[in-house]
């Protein structure tokens, strides 16, 4: 039995020997042995859960394989540094710190850097990249610059020690040297993508004319390498920035077979940044024989057009002949001209005065009196036919005259008179009977108070209050004693009016 007893207190005296922890104490203890466990990890896995950045900017989403998943957070700071981007299925790997979150009894990662896991992550983010820009039509042909023949200044966006700016430069000067500026940036890593942006939009912003020339052409270069090596020019920021330069842009990136998407942006696409030199500008020997050639073929052309024009000279000369022959002819028929002017004028005068005589004798002085003469008797002739005409039109008027006069004789007159006074008497009585004095004459008063208005009511009159009385042959004045509908007696004074009247009150 002894030893049933040993084995019944044992349990009794491991309870109590356990510490007693509060919810608190333990998830902290929890927190603090996975931080220490796990203190930087990097976990592969597909992004789920990601709908864009809190309100605070931290971002919240998950990691997840086939078995499993992770709850990652990434804070305001590290996701405005991210590359790529973040997306809902996308397969990457996160690096971060492992810790708990107390509050929910999970247990999450804080990422601290992200990429994507694997190149076909990287290819299909590219492709959708591509075609979303494609959408808004940053690739379009019909945007794109035509390159300038001869640039006089080259801006060259790409990192300033390697072999690329050395190529680039010596393919310039060995085809035609003139002023280059370097852009310097990283031309792989995170910070690519930013700082080609940079780059090409620095180029536009300089002002023509200033202390800094301003590129007539860049150039954006870089070597060949891995898709990762080349991502920095994937980016959106890089796209968008070729594609909205106003400066033409050639995109030399990666070998021939690279492709990245400032290729599509940029307004021509070398090959090589050794192929983009080639294209900025034309080969100057070559410039110089062909000037001198179209010198040469300029001054032969000149020599073909003096000489014809010397054989054209040559005829038109032959045909007009010699200024003798030309002014001959009209020397003679200015002669002619001459010698017919002075026989003409003789001519001229002699007519002139035989019209002269000819008016001379029809103006004698019989005559102007036989036409003076005639002319009288018409004038008289008329002046008889005015005055019969004129007693004629007078006789005329005092018939007319005499004819209304009969018409408005005193008969017709005076019964028109009656008439309009027998209307005016009607009225007149009418007048009469509708005036209130007819009333006042039968004995009835009207009333006024002091304002001159017609008082129709006891209540429109105060105790004290003076009034008025028309009657038939007079106006007396008067003041009341009462009022309120209940009018007392009161002892008016008499102006005018016949005896036996009798009070009105």
């Amino acid at each position: 039995m002894e030893p049933e007893a040993q084995t019944g207190t044992e349990p009794a005296t491991a309870k109590g020997n356990l510490a007693e922890l509060t919810v608190s104490e333990l998830s902290l203890a929890l927190k603090r042995t996975v931080e220490d466990r796990f203190g930087l990890v990097r976990v592969r896995g597909e992004i789920t859960g990601f709908r864009g950045a809190h309100s605070s900017g931290h971002c919240y989403f998950a990691l997840k394989d086939d078995r499993a998943r992770l709850e990652a957070v990434i804070w305001k700071g590290s996701f405005a540094r991210l590359r790529p981007k973040l997306q809902e299925g996308l397969e990457v790997v996160a690096t971060g710190k492992l810790t708990t979150f107390p509050g929910t009894s999970k247990y999450q990662i804080v990422v601290e850097s992200l990429e994507p896991a694997g190149v076909g992550a990287l290819m299909a983010l590219l492709e959708e990249r591509k075609r979303k820009l494609a959408a808004e039509g940053l690739f379009a042909e019909a945007r794109k610059q035509l390159l300038p023949y001869m640039p006089m200044v080259i801006g060259v966006v790409t990192s300033p020690t390697g072999a690329v700016i050395r190529d680039v430069l010596h393919r310039i000067a060995d085809r035609f040297p003139l002023h280059v500026i370097v852009w310097p940036v990283r031309v792989q890593g995170e910070t690519c993508g930013a700082e080609v942006a940079n780059a090409i939009a620095g180029f536009n912003a300089i002002e023509p004319g200033g202390r800094l020339k301003r590129p007539d052409l860049i150039i954006v270069a870089r070597g060949g390498g891995s898709i990762e090596d080349l991502w920095g020019f994937n980016d959106e920021a890089v796209a968008r920035a070729a594609a909205g330069s106003q400066i033409p842009l050639i995109s030399a990136v990666g070998h021939e077979t690279d492709w990245t998407l400032i290729d599509f942006a940029a307004d021509r696409r070398a090959p090589t940044p050794t192929g983009a030199a080639e294209m900025a500008v034309p080969v100057k020997a070559e410039l110089d024989e062909s000037i001198a050639r179209l010198a040469r073929q300029l001054r032969a052309a000149l020599s073909r057009n003096l000489a014809q024009a010397r054989t054209e000279l040559s005829a038109a000369r032959r045909g007009l002949g010699t200024p003798e022959s030309i002014l001959s002819e009209p020397r003679q028929r200015l002669d002619a001209a001459a010698a017919r002017l002075g026989r003409g004028l003789e001519l001229a005068i002699i007519r002139k005065r035989r019209g002269f005589a000819n008016a001379a004798g029809r103006l004698s002085r019989r005559q102007l009196e036989d036409r003076l003469a005639y002319a009288k008797r018409d004038l008289e002739t008329c002046g008889k036919r005015l005055s019969s005409s004129l007693r004629a039109s007078n006789q005329r008027k005092r018939e007319t005259l005499s004819r209304a006069a009969a018409r408005l004789s005193y008969r017709p007159l005076a019964r028109i008179a009656l008439h309009s006074r027998q209307r005016l008497d009607g009225t007149w009585r009418l007048v009469s009977s509708l005036s209130h004095r007819s009333v006042l004459s039968r004995g009835f008063a009207l009333l006024r108070d002091a304002g001159g208005n017609a008082v129709t009511s006891a209540s429109q009159l105060s105790p004290g209050e003076a009034f008025s009385a028309e009657l038939r042959d007079g106006t007396i004045e008067a003041v009341t004693k009462s009022g309120g509908g209940e009018p007392k007696p009161a002892r008016p004074v008499r102006k005018s009016g016949p005896a036996g009247q009798g009070d009105l009150f």
